[in-house]
């Protein structure tokens, strides 16, 4: 699997309804995983974490609802999505370091409790990045 560069969209509790929603129109896979799924036991734990839409014709969208704790801002609320397997690695940290630099970081780059190494930032135009790097035992 090549790497992938894709819309994120963050909700405000109806990322699942969404996603439903874009899989109704555009047709494809959907994928959830719940809040609840990584172990929150909060008032969360059915909000969407992360949700994957990948269509036949080659589309995908990523979601989640805010995390606890989180604004949620409608307008800012996508972000660009950068995500490949492991065998990627080396690409993805060097677009990782290109990407973030001059800008803010947000989640710095490191092994997630999903499993995954990933990093946020925002890059000095003002655009919203994530950057995953899968692991063997991980799912995108």
């Amino acid at each position: 699997m090549a790497s992938v560069l894709n819309p994120y969209l963050n909700f405000d509790g109806d990322a699942r309804s969404a996603m439903e929603f874009y899989r109704d129109a555009l047709g494809g896979e959907l994928t959830v995983s719940t809040y609840g799924e990584m172990g929150s036991e909060g008032p969360e734990k059915d909000n969407v974490m992360h949700a994957r839409l990948q269509t036949e014709d080659g589309f995908t969208i990523m979601a989640a609802d805010v995390p606890p704790g989180m604004e949620f801002k409608p307008g800012q609320n996508i972000s660009i999505s950068l995500s490949g397997p492991l065998e990627d690695a080396e690409r993805l940290h060097g677009y990782w370091e290109r990407i973030s630099a001059g800008g803010e970081v947000t989640v710095p780059m490191e092994k997630q409790m999903w499993g995954d190494e990933f990093g946020s930032c925002v890059d000095r135009f003002g655009i919203a990045w994530m950057v995953d790097v899968a692991t063997e035992d991980s799912q995108q």
